[in-house]
């Protein structure tokens, strides 16, 4: 089973809120593979909401995302496109 990791960095100015929040979990949502999203020592499911708002990643913060399943590339690349245009809040 393939697994891919990238970092990437919160760059909206509010960081990982409510909202952005939700677009990524739903962007998770939409992948078979398994996606689990690191900020500091924590590390948690990206298809779970209260995990990703427990991260409380403000800008500037550098997350590690870690897919791993059949669909892992197009999953991967969905999550760091949706994070590198700021959660198409601006």
């Amino acid at each position: 089973m393939k697994e891919l990791t990238r970092e990437v960095e919160i760059k909206n100015k509010l960081g990982l809120h409510a909202r952005p929040a939700a677009r990524l979990v739903q962007v998770a949502n939409r992948f078979s593979s398994d996606i689990m999203v690191k900020s500091g020592d924590d590390e948690v499911n990206a298809k779970s909401i209260m995990g990703i708002l427990m991260l409380a990643a403000a800008q500037g913060s550098r997350l590690k995302v870690r897919v791993r399943g059949q669909d892992a590339e197009p999953a991967l690349d969905a999550i760091v496109s949706l994070v590198e245009n700021k959660f198409e809040e601006e």
